[in-house]
């Protein structure tokens, strides 16, 4: 069927909005064919966000490709602003060549804009946004939380910065902080499917003694570490390190200041964060592990989290070990494509009162 049709309403979004008088909504994803993009459409299905159709966009590449967005199966279709028309939400998760060329024609047809590629974080008028630490902060400060009728353009926090700052200000919550200090795994998938297969293809041909592909990162990644990417790489770790503390900054603007260290992995997928907190006085770590587990948060009392076990999740996975004096480290690991997803689709959610519909248009 394709994407741009009139699509029958599922009987899950139909029931749902039968029942609790929930409007449906038409959503586009640019880049469903990316990373991210695939996230997003199973995201949308897994909460049964209320949509009565998904149109699934993305560039020549990946035109024709069949997509499932829940019992149905829909082509990527190519980029056009006619694509755009009466669409309420917009997941711009390609890149950012591509989020700055279409997000006008969105916004200008009123789709509501929603950015994973951070293309429009420089942008009059839009918001960084992390649902998560803002039902943080809500629960804390006991006010409600007023919803934005005309909301600006979204750009989803990066998934690190979420980390950060839902441990920070859980930490803080316990015991007074006097210093964090962070280093940031970055996985390959973080730079799309592109990297991915470059690193897939120089674990291959270093095994087979072959030339290394080097267009992507220009050094070598697998079975290394590294702090800086190549010269003629378009990648940068420097800036990848600003971002996330820039957004840590912009949705926990009362959390303590934090010192951060981003490195490249040789992983294809998931965020690992080691983190030292220093506390003006000693906790008991048994007291600190009760006080982090919660919502999004879960303390591992065995086995130490990792890449592998946090894919597919959507919470934090930690583990606890104590330092001496006022110290303990901290272990996480995160899948860092759902957490963007998770963090995109909620923002979604808590933008629908901006688009009281009586009936689907």
């Amino acid at each position: 069927m394709s994407s741009t049709s009139k699509s029958p309403v599922s009987k899950s979004a139909a029931s749902q909005s039968d029942l609790r008088g929930i409007n449906l909504f038409r959503v586009a994803i640019v880049g469903a064919a990316s990373l991210k993009g695939k996230e997003v459409a199973e995201i949308l299905r897994e909460r049964s966000f209320p949509a009565v159709d998904v149109r699934l966009l993305d560039d020549d590449e990946s035109l024709g490709q069949l997509e499932a967005v829940g019992d149905e199966m829909n082509f990527i279709q190519s980029i056009r602003p006619e694509q755009f028309e009466r669409v309420d939400f917009a997941f711009f998760a390609s890149d950012q060549r591509s989020t700055r060329m279409h997000w006008k024609a969105a916004r200008d047809l009123g789709a509501a804009i929603l950015d994973l590629t951070y293309a429009l974080e420089d942008e009059p008028g839009i918001s960084i946004r992390s649902p998560w630490i803002e039902d943080w902060i809500t629960r804390q400060t006991a006010q409600p939380r007023v919803p934005n009728l005309q909301p600006g353009p979204v750009v989803v926090a990066h998934p690190a910065a979420t980390v950060l700052a839902l441990l920070a200000l859980r930490t803080e919550q316990f015991a007074r902080i006097r210093r964090i200090v962070a280093t940031v795994l970055e996985p390959a998938s973080e730079n799309g499917q592109k990297a991915m297969d470059e690193l897939h293809e120089q674990t291959v041909n270093l095994l087979s003694f072959q030339e290394l592909p080097k267009n992507v990162f220009d050094i070598q990644l697998a079975f290394n570490m590294v702090a800086r990417y190549g010269e003629r790489s378009n990648l940068s770790l420097e800036a990848v390190a600003r971002r996330i503390h820039r957004h840590y900054r912009q949705i926990a603007p009362a959390a303590v200041e934090l010192s951060l260290q981003v490195l490249q992995a040789p992983v294809f997928h998931g965020h690992g964060f080691s983190v030292y907190l220093e506390f003006e006085k000693p906790v008991a770590l048994a007291d600190f592990s009760r006080a982090m587990a919660g919502e999004h948060v879960v303390i591992s009392s065995e086995d130490a989290p990792t890449s592998v076990s946090a894919a597919g999740q959507g919470d934090i996975l930690v583990s606890l070990s104590k330092n001496e004096g006022n110290g303990v480290w901290l272990w996480a690991t995160t899948d860092n494509l759902r957490v963007s997803a998770l963090s995109a689709v909620e923002c979604a959610e808590t933008m629908t009162a901006s688009r009281p519909r009586g009936q689907v248009q």
